[in-house]
């Protein structure tokens, strides 16, 4: 089991960047890939990116890609989303989890979750 705690969240201009972390506890980090969610009000969670268990495989939904990096640094038990060019539709909570099995897009293949730290982004 993995504890995730997520931080770094904030309000933001359009324009502007963000780095949000995601603290692991519990078992071993590194033995986890892990994603990224977002979820706007009256909207359903969405994808946004993920990366393996090593780093060396990530993966992002098109209208994030060129603007966020997902990263991990296993040694810290610590995943990041840096989020750059932040658009007012960027705006949601943003969770990280960590991944089961399956399609890394499908949030119901994620089996542990963070409680989300807001992002808002002012245009």
């Amino acid at each position: 089991q993995v504890q995730l705690v997520e931080s770094g969240g904030g309000l933001v201009q359009a324009g502007g960047s963000l780095r949000l972390s995601c603290a692991a506890s519990g078992r071993v980090f590194g033995s986890y890939a892990m994603g990224w969610f977002r979820q706007a009000p009256g909207k359903e969670r969405e994808f946004v990116a993920y990366i393996s268990r090593s780093g060396g495989n990530t993966i992002y939904t098109d209208s994030v890609k060129g603007r966020f990096t997902i990263s991990r640094d296993n040694a810290k038990n610590t995943g990041y989303l840096q989020m750059n060019s932040l658009k007012p539709e960027d705006t949601a909570v943003y969770y990280c989890a960590a991944f089961n099995s399956g399609s890394v897009s499908t949030s119901t293949n994620y089996n542990y979750w963070g409680q989300g730290t807001q992002v808002t982004v002012s245009s």
